[in-house]
This record gives C-alpha cells, sequence and structure tokens, in this order.
C-alpha cells in the first residue's frame, strides 16, 4: 500500500511508492517500444502527450505481435506516460493529493516527501548512483524547457502542469551529489470553504476580511515557508466583487480567479547570453499599473517591486501581496533592509496584516490564521508603526478570536454613511451565510462553484433582522 506506513512500532514513517504498471517482462518490451520510437527520431523535439503515446502503440501493433492485447498496449502506455511525461518511477508521487513537495538531497539518500498530513516522510527510494542522479536531474531541466550544466548549476524553473522546480548539479555546489525539489500546488484552488473546513480560519474572521477587500482595503499576508499565505489569498481573492478589474503578477502561476476582467502575469527568466530576455516583477509590475485595475495582486514582494508596491498603495491603489517573515516586527524589519530598503513611512500605509503560522494539531502539521492586525500609522515622536490587533489566535481554543475593536469597519461605516451597527449587522449576515454554507457543502467545490453561490447570496435583499445577541463590541472609530 502506497503512503506514509510504520515498520514498527517505534520506527519512523516511510512512503512506500507504489511498483511500476509492469513486470519485468514488460519492462524489456518498453524499452524496446521506446528505442523504436523516440531513439529513431533525429531532430525530433519535445514528447508526445498521453493520447499519441496511445494511438502510436496501436499502430505499432500491427507489425508487433506481442503488443496485440489491448489491456497490455494500456499498461505499456500508463509507463510510457509515466516515464516521459511524469517523474518515472516517481510518478506515483505525482498522483497523490496529500503531497506538497519532492526532494531529493543528494546519492543513497532516501527522497522525501512533504505530505500534508505528515510533514517530512521519507520514501522507500533513492539514487544509487551520481550519474543516475545527474541524468534524472538533467532530464527535469529539460521538461522545464530550461539547462542546467557545470557551469550553470543552479535551476528554477517551472515543470509542465505548474510545479515549481529548484535543481542544482553536484558536486559543483552540492557535495553530496545533484539536488531538486519540486514543489507542487493544488490542481484545485482552496475556496474560502476549503479554509473554514481546515480550520484556517473562522466565519467571522473570513467575513471581516471580505468586508475589508470589498472596502478596498490592501492587505498583507505575512508567514514563514510553507505556512498557506498564497492558499489564503486565493481565497481571499474569491470574495473579490465580479465587475472588478484585476491584474496578478507572479514568478509562477498559483492564484486561480473565477474573476473574468483579470489579466494574470508571470515572469521569465532567461538565462546563458542574453539577461537582458529577462523580464522580473518590477517590469510586469510598472506594466500593470498603466493597465487601471482596482486590484493589483503581487505573488509575493521580495525585490525592488516593493518599493513601486508601497507608493501604489499610498495612493489610494488596492494592493494584495504575501510576505515571507514570521511576524509583524520581522516584516517591518526586513522592509527596511536591503535589498527592499523602504522607508518606515511607506510601510505604515498598508492597512491591513494578516499573519499565518503552521502550527501542530491534532499529532500533525495545521495552518492557522495567527493574527489579524490594522496598522493606524506612524507614531510622531518614536517613529514605531503603530499597529492594533483585530483578531488573536488561542492556541488552548484553536480559535482566532474578534477583540472587539476595529478601524477600518468604522471606517467602512462611515464611507457607507451608514451607522456602525449596519455594518456589524451585515458583518453578522455573512458570517451566518459563510458558516451555513461550509456545513451544507463541506469542502470540494471549485473556485468557479462557489463563485455561482456567492453570485446567488449577493442578489438576496439587504435587510436583514439584526443579531440575535450582541456578541461583540460595536466597531468604534479610532
Amino acid at each position: 500500500m502506497s503512503g506514509p506506513e510504520r515498520t514498527g512500532s517505534a520506527a519512523p514513517r516511510i512512503y512506500v511508492v507504489p511498483e511500476p504498471l509492469v513486470d519485468p517482462t514488460e519492462r524489456a518490451i518498453l524499452a524496446e517500444v521506446r528505442r523504436r520510437w523516440f531513439d529513431r527520431r533525429p531532430g525530433r523535439t519535445g514528447v508526445p502527450d498521453a493520447r499519441r503515446i496511445s494511438e502510436r502503440l496501436g499502430e505499432m501493433a500491427a507489425a508487433d505481435p506481442r503488443l496485440a492485447d489491448r489491456e497490455l498496449r494500456e499498461r505499456l502506455a500508463r509507463a510510457l506516460a509515466a516515464d516521459l511525461l511524469g517523474l518515472g518511477p516517481l510518478d506515483p508521487l505525482l498522483h497523490d493529493p496529500e503531497i506538497e513537495d519532492i526532494a531529493c538531497d543528494g546519492v543513497g539518500i532516501p527522497i522525501f516527501v512533504h505530505h500534508r498530513r505528515d510533514g517530512w516522510v521519507a520514501t522507500d527510494r533513492s539514487f544509487a548512483s551520481a550519474d543516475e542522479l545527474d541524468r534524472f536531474v538533467r532530464r527535469l531541466a529539460q521538461r522545464s524547457g530550461r539547462a542546467i550544466s557545470t557551469r550553470e548549476p543552479l535551476l528554477e524553473a517551472t515543470l509542465p502542469g505548474g510545479a515549481r522546480l529548484h535543481a542544482s548539479l553536484g558536486p559543483q555546489v552540492t557535495t553530496r551529489g545533484s539536488t531538486f525539489t519540486i514543489r507542487r500546488f493544488p490542481e484545485r484552488a482552496r475556496t474560502p470553504l476549503d479554509l473554514l473546513a481546515h480550520g484556517t480560519w473562522s466565519a467571522e474572521l473570513a467575513s471581516f476580511l471580505w468586508l475589508a477587500l470589498e472596502a478596498g482595503r490592501s492587505m498583507f499576508l505575512v508567514g514563514g515557508t510553507a505556512s498557506g499565505k498564497t492558499t489564503t489569498l486565493n481565497a481571499l481573492l474569491s470574495f473579490l466583487p465580479p465587475e472588478r478589474k484585476v491584474v496578478s503578477i507572479e514568478d509562477t502561476r498559483e492564484l486561480h480567479l473565477a474573476q473574468e476582467n483579470w489579466i494574470p502575469l508571470s515572469t521569465r527568466e532567461e538565462g546563458g547570453a542574453d539577461p537582458a530576455a529577462s523580464i522580473d516583477m518590477f517590469d510586469l509590475l510598472s506594466a500593470a499599473l498603466r493597465q487601471r485595475p482596482d486590484f493589483l495582486v503581487v505573488g509575493e514582494v521580495r525585490g525592488r517591486e516593493a518599493a513601486t508596491v508601497f507608493q501604489a498603495i499610498a495612493t489610494g491603489k488596492a494592493c494584495l501581496s504575501t510576505f515571507h517573515a514570521d511576524g509583524v516586527r520581522s516584516m517591518v524589519h526586513r522592509m527596511e533592509s536591503a535589498p527592499i530598503s523602504l522607508p518606515r513611512s511607506l510601510l505604515a500605509a498598508v492597512p491591513l496584516l494578516i499573519v499565518q503560522r503552521q502550527v501542530w494539531r491534532d499529532g500533525g502539521p495545521a495552518r492557522r490564521i495567527e493574527a489579524v492586525v490594522e496598522v493606524e500609522g506612524q507614531d510622531r515622536d518614536t517613529g514605531e508603526i503603530v499597529t492594533s490587533p483585530v483578531f488573536r489566535w488561542d492556541p488552548v481554543r484553536d480559535a482566532c478570536e474578534f477583540t472587539g475593536r476595529s478601524a477600518i469597519l468604522a471606517a467602512i461605516a462611515r464611507e457607507r454613511h451608514l451607522p456602525p451597527a449596519a455594518v456589524d449587522r451585515e458583518w453578522e449576515r455573512r458570517s451566518r451565510w459563510l458558516a451555513r454554507t461550509a456545513a451544507a457543502s463541506g469542502r470540494g467545490e471549485s473556485v468557479g462553484e462557489f463563485a455561482r453561490q456567492l453570485a446567488a447570496f449577493r442578489s438576496e435583499p439587504l435587510a436583514v433582522p439584526p443579531p440575535a445577541a450582541e456578541r461583540r463590541a460595536t466597531p468604534a472609530a479610532p
């Protein structure tokens, strides 16, 4: 059985990779088929798709009686597709939806996977020789449309299907041999209902962010590696009004919006003799601002593009992004330091910071929003960024709870010429709808399906009865 297993009561988990689809005799036929079809096609580039592989095996059956068995041809087609289109013997790892990362640290070292429930787990597979591992790394580079060599032994690229590849060719930079890490992304983007089911946020917290987003507030999701920042950002973008224009900028396409008025932009890295052909995030950001987006989404801020993002926020543009830091204080320190080097006055322009963390719950890793913080400005005397927590996570209760005060809700009431209690009731209405929809639907809806559910909710009249009980304090002005 594939998946994490324990070999003994005290032994660590081992991920058992399923055996190949063909037996040794059929493997010999497979090798011959591959030689006859691929190795004798000089000048041919790329690989066929799975449908063409099946068709070609059917054509070859007329001249090779061994391929007359249709079931055998289907097994050979699946194995050949795994070899040419996937990861060969490791291909089953790409079909396990619970696996987020696949990593090889060198020769003779078990290949590790990052499992959604169990964290890092060793597999029962490894590369026995440096030559075998080097060939595999070069093949991964070729699959991504790039090259890796002793002259350029480091590679960051995107594999077909969208997985992110980081590879190194040893022993130039890695003393234990070549390495690779494949970062996978969910085939189906997570919706707000998925985050409710996983406990990442509550209906009350999600509805607060929904209101802030509709009001055009910029926000940054702050967290460490694998804390789920991009997943939460994608879910948050599901709340965008359908008539608004969105431009997103990413190194690797991870965002999936149901928005029709959406321009997704991706960077382009060119190595070798023509570095001028590269298009980085700063180039795309400059182009995006000329397209009059209502919302500008930057996958991650980490370089010279930060100044443009914060200047856009300071001039009233709604921007959303992620930032790698373990909290607000760490974010401010990194933003002020090289290579970003932003003045603190610009940092105070972001009205809302969402801090997310990977925690350990019920024997496995989980993702939680640890805090939602409003930025109220900069202290004139000390120069410090003044913040006010709106939600705090209680690890004992495993709940991110409202603190009782929000300047953003008070500002929304003023902007819409409404009493604070009306905004509070609308918040309650959205929270109840999210909780009710999550209970009825569970998880599994696509982004498009959630967008249709949200459109039906938006068509409902706004007039609702007041909350049965005043669970929270009335939003107060700063």
